[in-house]
């Protein structure tokens, strides 16, 4: 009798809590270079959210690729991130990618208009992937932005 207790309580408890949708994706943002050496440029960026429920969940990235220059460079991948209740959060993404291959001869073009124009084309492409209760959900990554680069 007082595990059917227990049991309903919790039952009760879950109900209680709405999970009406699986968190909104804003966008990506804030993509820039955070640090360059002469061996590697470390990219930033940060995946925008926003969780309308009661409770909260994980989001896993699995390895998102790392466009330089129409070329993939690196991937990132993060452990899990515990999702916030009802908030506004950001899931950090950073790589590091080594200025060699950047500056390799199969993006020739991409060098030469990168030194002119002191400017990199970066592209974010892959699934961030959302948990919760045993439900869970995909978002697919796909942005462009042209980032200074300071050499």
């Amino acid at each position: 009798m007082g595990k059917l207790i227990i049991l309903s309580t919790i039952c009760l408890a879950f109900l209680s809590c709405s999970v009406n949708e699986k968190p909104q994706f804003i966008g990506l943002e804030n993509i820039k270079v955070l640090e360059s050496t002469s061996k590697y440029i470390t990219f930033t960026a940060e995946a925008k959210f926003i969780n309308p429920n009661d409770i909260g969940g994980e989001l896993q990235t699995d390895e998102i690729k790392v466009f330089v220059n129409d070329n993939e460079m690196a991937s990132v991948s993060t452990e899990s991130f515990e999702v916030p209740a009802k908030k506004e959060f950001s899931v950090p993404l950073k790589t590091n990618v080594p200025t060699d291959s950047i500056f390799s001869n199969k993006s020739i073009g991409g060098l030469i208009g990168s030194l002119f124009s002191k400017k990199v084309k970066v592209q974010y492409k892959g699934d961030i992937k959302y948990r919760v209760l045993g439900f869970s959900s995909t978002y697919e990554i796909n942005q462009t932005e042209d980032v200074k680069i300071k050499f």
